[in-house]
């Protein structure tokens, strides 16, 4: 599995420098603990599923479904693991700062959304990030709404 700080423009950190004057005031790494509950859970309906369209195709084997929904989603959490364990975002009070360069001006932030472990940041021009597989969704999503000075209702 190749090292993504080797690859370029696969830095799963900011490398965007602080402006003068701007402030860190938060980072959000991803959650060991989360992502391995998350895969789990992926897991769990993975299994179910497999099970479920084998019952459906009349395959007697229904046993071998969990097998393979176990297996597809434990080799996807190995592979992906170093990945998306390195990523990290950082707030300061200007802007919100990601992997592989992605840069989110407060002013542009329209809408945060908190979707399973992740909040979700949707801009005034549409676009859309993941900040994956938080310990605290609410917390990272209220700490970012308050930078924002959005509203900071219960979790969508």
């Amino acid at each position: 599995m190749p090292d993504p700080d080797l690859i370029p423009n696969h830095q799963m950190v900011p490398t965007a420098p602080l402006a003068e004057g701007e402030t860190l005031l938060e980072s959000f790494p991803a959650d060991r603990a989360t992502y391995v509950r998350d895969h789990a859970a992926m897991a769990a309906v993975a299994m179910a599923g497999g099970m479920i369209v084998l019952w459906l195709l009349g395959n007697p084997y229904l046993w071998t479904g969990a097998v393979g929904g176990l297996a597809a989603i434990a080799v996807r959490g190995f592979y992906l693991a170093s990945e998306d364990l390195s990523a990290r975002w950082d707030l300061t009070d200007r802007r919100l700062l990601g992997p592989m360069g992605r840069i989110v001006p407060l002013a542009s932030i329209a809408q945060i959304r908190a979707l399973g472990s992740a909040v979700q940041i949707v801009t005034t021009g549409g676009d859309k990030h993941l900040i994956k597989y938080q310990a605290n969704k609410d917390t990272t999503r209220r700490a970012i709404a308050r930078a924002a000075g959005l509203p900071q209702e219960g979790t969508a």
